[in-house]
């Protein structure tokens, strides 16, 4: 993922240690990127600990990530700057100890979208990104502490 063109906005290394960080929504040069490993699995789906990263849209809005164990599991993501350009979690040490982040740059920050109806019915999870370690393809759902973002922002 070190090759893609997803642009890390930072805030760098807070004084309390925790990882600040923000995606532009510039598309990857590759259709598909590397495998990422989500070492405890994604809530709800333990068992499923590989996945890639692949472009729905030619603007880069958009993303499968797909199982790479269990072909019908995927999640429609998405970077936040789009819709949400001040989205700027805190991922707390735990978090950032467990993906292996040292440097907010190191950090991919990633929206699970919920589908609606139709696309202006579509919402997203402010409160628990996919965070990914760029230098390692380690990535986790985060479940953002001490924090009253929604669960479900709407995208329009």
């Amino acid at each position: 993922m070190a090759g893609s063109s997803l642009e890390i906005v930072r805030d760098g290394v807070g004084h309390d240690g925790r990882v600040d960080a923000q995606v532009t929504a510039t598309p990857p040069a590759q259709q598909e990127l590397p495998s990422l490993v989500f070492p405890s699995g994604l809530p709800g789906f333990s068992e499923a600990r590989q996945f890639a990263l692949v472009r729905l849209d030619d603007a880069g809005t958009a993303y499968s990530l797909r199982s790479l164990e269990h072909e019908d599991l995927r999640f429609v993501v998405m970077p936040p700057g789009l819709f949400f350009p001040d989205y700027a979690p805190e991922i707390d040490d735990e978090a950032a100890a467990e993906l292996g982040l040292e440097r907010a740059e190191d950090a991919l920050v990633l929206l699970v979208v919920t589908p609606g109806e139709s696309v202006d019915k579509a919402t997203v999870n402010l409160m628990a990104p996919v965070v990914i370690n760029l230098r390692t393809n380690q990535a986790a759902q985060v479940v953002l502490t001490g924090s009253d973002l929604p669960l479900r922002a709407p995208l329009a």
